[in-house]
């Protein structure tokens, strides 16, 4: 059985994620906040810019390439989008980069990584 892939870096499938975690955010102008009459004023410059929480479980291969990942100011993301339940391209940035030994194995460890992804 096949999986469904909800994440691609640079054209390389990355493996199932144990986690994924798609958030929606607004940009807004410094000119929004409070008016002197009390009420709410919002100038969204940008919406819908997208933050993906992610988490896997790899072996030392995985850790290294994702690694590597993390050095690059911009990675081209194919991503599964919530909102269309399609994939989508964007350029994008780790953010949070944590790894952990789960396991040492005789494949050098299995290890827990996670980061969020920024959309530019």
């Amino acid at each position: 059985m096949a999986f469904f892939q909800y994440l691609k870096f640079d054209g390389v499938d990355l493996p199932l994620p144990v986690s994924y975690e798609v958030e929606l955010h607004d940009v807004e102008a410094d000119s929004g906040g409070e008016t002197e009459a009390g009420t709410m004023q919002r100038d969204v410059v940008r919406s819908g810019v997208v933050n993906i929480a992610v988490t896997f479980q790899v072996t030392q291969k995985w850790l290294k390439l994702m690694t590597g990942f993390k050095k690059k100011e911009k990675i081209s993301v194919d991503y599964f989008d919530t909102e269309t339940a399609e994939m989508r391209n964007a350029g994008m940035y780790m953010d949070g980069f944590k790894s952990r030994l789960e396991k040492d194995t005789s494949y050098k460890g299995l290890w827990t990584v996670n980061f969020t992804l920024k959309e530019f």
